[in-house]
């Protein structure tokens, strides 16, 4: 019973809006090489605490095909808040809603923030739950290990 048994171990191709309300699919987003998601919400503490550092691992790692996206878990009542506050955080990836708990659902994500780290063929090869400072660095280190290894 590994960890594919309870998470699906595929990116799964969901459609969810965008900060702009189009419908966009995890499909059209995904990075050439990996695709990092962050499940987060603006009531979340350790979520707003990480997504400063993600702005700069994307920077860091989108030239080398890694694309970045955030996924909103914020109830319908407030997700007109999403938008300034992530305008607010200068968030330069995409951010897609799932009030719903449509992908939280298909992904089993219990914790917020879980990032999660899928490779080119839609495999999840990192998995993590929580974020206390520092943990940027478990993520600098893993995407850096996952992208040498290719």
């Amino acid at each position: 019973m590994g960890l594919s048994f309870f998470v699906k171990a595929q990116l799964p191709n969901l459609e969810l809006k965008n900060l702009d309300q189009e419908w966009v699919s995890l499909d059209e987003l995904k990075g050439e090489k990996l695709t990092v998601i962050d499940f987060w919400a603006t009531w979340c503490k350790p979520c707003v605490s990480a997504i400063p550092k993600l702005n700069l691992l994307q920077k860091e790692f989108e030239p080398q095909g890694v694309e970045f996206i955030g996924i909103n878990t914020d109830g319908p009542r407030n997700q007109s808040k999403v938008k300034p506050f992530a305008r607010a955080l200068n968030i330069g990836y995409p951010i897609l809603f799932d009030p719903d708990q449509e992908a939280v659902d298909e992904l089993n994500i219990a914790v917020l923030p879980t990032l999660l780290i899928y490779n080119s063929k839609g495999k999840m090869v990192f998995r993590h739950e929580g974020f206390s400072p520092g943990d940027e660095v478990i993520f600098k280190e893993k995407l850096t290990e996952i992208l040498s290894n290719k």
